[in-house]
């Protein structure tokens, strides 16, 4: 098992569904065996919490890469995020 982008819980807060729900392509299929996510508000405002860390876990790897220019960028995707959670 890599531990570096899961956890144990809320299967939703895994690095995996985070990508498996980024685009609308070829990810879909994996829904069919997978089952829907919950949609509720309550899963739904978790999801935000849960799209904020893996955005911090983002702009530590980009930081650590020297990538300047991507981290700045990181702060308004998570200003965004973060606004959705009030």
């Amino acid at each position: 098992m890599d531990f570096d982008r899961t956890s144990f819980g809320d299967p939703a807060a895994d690095w995996t569904i985070r990508m498996a729900t980024a685009k609308d392509d070829e990810r879909m299929v994996f829904w069919e065996p997978y089952g829907a996510l919950d949609r509720s508000p309550a899963a739904v405002w978790r999801a935000r919490v849960y799209e904020a860390r893996h955005l911090g876990a983002i702009r530590l790897e980009r930081h650590r890469l020297g990538k300047a220019d991507a981290v700045r960028e990181s702060y308004g995707a998570m200003a965004e995020v973060l606004s959705g959670l009030t």
